[in-house]
């Protein structure tokens, strides 16, 4: 069997949802912490022997259910507190798990309270909304209210009425309005960081207008500053890339459960109010095209940058091409010349051995007359021509050898 397959199977049964069907409040916490913060914080809150390398458990607090999720940026805590009574309304969060939570509250990013009630005696403005949605969930068996605004207590409220929901589809429809919140929240988180880049791309943007200028201008630039220059920006532009790029991807995985969620609703208008899925699309949409606009925007400015320096490449390449043409020109002017300086040398250099070979015969002619040998002058000219002839000959011939070789 592969190591892998039973884990690999599972997955299929990964991320249960707390069945009921009592009336209820149901909490739910999101924190952003690693994963050794999560492990402390289960361990405090989990009672029962907890396995630290599952993805999810459910377990009792107080008589509570409990259910923990990991994933891979945050870790949610779900508590359904069951009543008898059907005509809930709005509470606290249970001492229990307020006490254990307290310490990790700088680290939430969502929380949410729904109430789980019947639709028997439903008096809506007993809720507080203002200005609330509405919609009809699950082909109308089940309908939810919210107004989106956070309480006191910074809670965002939903009201859930049940109509024909078993345990198991309320359950799970429930846990369909909890994901489309969570990963809501964690879609925006790159809203702060796009609205700080944006700024920063302002600046980025100025700087490459001033430096595609001083490209153009080829006469006042001087390439090697300018490609300094160029370096900077694109090492600036690859700084916030690598900052932002995971951030922005996050976002769009987000945002596209968020949208899977809301079609899973089923939703249909309950009166004349507002669905709660356009309601979310129409403000939840802006900020999720904005933090689109923003990466493109840098990967445009990315692309602009390397586009630039490649002009400037090309523009030294040509320029470096022109010199070496001007400094071929120049050795071959000079080869020329060493050249015909050569052959001047070369005849003078024959004429010089012309000369001394003759004075060195006409020494040898001056010997033989001393040693008593006679020899007219006739025939002397006549033998030492063909030898002086000769010998300059050999001489002519070895320096071409040495040239050719």
């Amino acid at each position: 069997m592969h190591p892998f397959r039973q884990s690999l199977h599972n997955e299929l049964h990964a991320r249960p949802s707390l069945y009921f069907d009592e009336p209820a409040h149901v909490f739910h916490l999101a924190f952003l912490a690693s994963e050794k913060e999560c492990n402390a914080f289960l361990q405090d809150c989990c009672l029962e022997s907890l396995d630290l390398n599952a993805a999810q458990g459910i377990t009792r607090l107080d008589g509570h259910a409990l259910k923990w999720e990991r994933h891979t940026e945050f870790f949610t805590l779900t508590l359904v507190v069951t009543s008898t009574c059907d005509d809930l309304s709005w509470t606290t969060l249970p001492e229990v798990l307020a006490q254990k939570v307290r310490v990790h509250l700088p680290a939430l990013i969502n929380s949410v309270q729904i109430v789980v009630r019947g639709e028997a005696q439903l008096d809506l403005s007993r809720y507080g909304f203002k200005d609330p949605c509405g919609s009809c969930v699950g082909g109308g068996d089940a309908v939810v209210w919210s107004d989106f605004r956070l309480s006191e207590e910074g809670n965002n409220r939903l009201l859930f009425v049940n109509r024909r929901l078993n345990a198991y589809r309320q359950g799970r429809m429930i846990r369909r309005l909890l994901e489309i919140e969570t990963y809501r929240m964690m879609a925006s988180l790159s809203l702060p960081m796009a609205k700080t880049l944006s700024a920063q791309l302002d600046v980025f943007d100025s700087t490459l207008v001033t430096l595609s200028e001083r490209n153009a201008d080829a006469a006042g630039s001087h390439a090697r500053a300018l490609l300094a220059d160029i370096s900077n920006l694109s090492a600036q532009v690859v700084s916030s890339t690598a900052k932002t790029r995971h951030r922005f991807s996050a976002t769009q995985a987000y945002a596209q459960l968020v949208f899977e969620r809301l079609g899973e609703l089923r939703e249909s208008h309950v009166g004349d109010c507002q669905r709660l899925g356009v309601f979310i699309e129409r403000r939840f949409k802006p900020t999720l095209r904005y933090c689109t606009a923003t990466e493109q925007r840098l990967e445009h400015l990315a692309k602009s940058v390397a586009n630039l320096g490649d002009l400037l490449q090309a523009r030294v390449q040509v320029e470096m091409e022109e010199q070496n043409s001007e400094i071929l020109k120049s050795l071959n002017a000079r080869a020329d010349a060493q050249i015909k300086i050569q052959h001047a040398v070369e005849g003078l250099s024959i004429i010089a051995i012309s000369y001394y070979l003759i004075n060195l015969l006409k020494l040898g002619y001056s010997g033989l007359h001393l040693l008593g040998v006679s020899l007219t002058p006739r025939d002397a000219m006549l033998v030492m021509t063909p030898l002086a002839i000769g010998i300059l000959g050999l001489i002519v011939r070895r320096i071409r050898k040495v040239k050719a070789h």
